[in-house]
């Protein structure tokens, strides 16, 4: 009986392992764009974030989705890359196109998976921004700075939600899906404007 259970909710286990690969390939991506570097390197970044953010925000026009993701309308980072970009001067390109446009529940919550995850990460490098730009949550970071009641608390609920009975075993491979979705769009973005292969 135990194990069934664990079986059951085991979603966010899942995520964390078949992405990992995905994870590190973000990792190694950023360390090729060096986005602190200089800032004109970290604008690179931060309009990578606004357009993913923007592709995540678009997911929580969809009731679905906002029943789902505890939370929702204090998630994603959209508005807060927009500030950073005029803080810096720089000007936003345009693009009309949203990656997450077609994309439905259950496969939403793997792009917010890959959102959340984040945030968690977003720690050390608001930290690198601080030291190595003179950056901060009030200017030039508000995109990597915590929620108001910390990162942790806000992931826990999140996770919670994904690995609750809301969320059958048979919705847990689409949710994989829009996860690899998700890092595939962000990577990608990275690539465009890192200019990195």
């Amino acid at each position: 009986m135990t194990i069934a259970i664990a079986e059951r909710h085991s979603l966010s286990l899942r995520l964390k392992t078949e992405t990992s690969a995905q994870h590190e390939r973000m990792h190694n991506l950023m360390e090729g764009g060096q986005p602190f570097a200089s800032r004109e390197n970290y604008v690179r970044y931060v309009v990578a974030q606004y357009f993913f953010q923007r592709d995540i925000e678009h997911l929580f026009a969809n009731p679905q989705v906002q029943a789902a993701v505890p939370d929702f309308d204090v998630r994603g980072r959209q508005e807060a890359s927009r500030a950073d970009l005029d803080d810096l001067g720089a000007t936003l390109p345009q693009d009309d196109f949203i990656a997450s446009a077609g994309v439905t529940m259950p496969e939403a919550l793997g792009w917010v998976y890959v959102s959340e995850g984040s945030t968690l990460g977003a720690a050390f490098l608001l930290k690198e921004a601080q030291a190595r730009l003179d950056l901060s949550p009030d200017f030039g970071a508000r995109n990597l700075a915590a929620y108001p009641e910390g990162r942790a608390a806000v992931w826990r609920r999140f996770v919670a939600a994904l690995d609750g009975e809301a969320i059958t075993p048979e919705e847990h491979d689409a949710v994989v899906a829009g996860a690899h979705a998700a890092y595939n769009r962000f990577g990608a973005l990275l690539q465009h404007y890192f200019q990195i292969s």
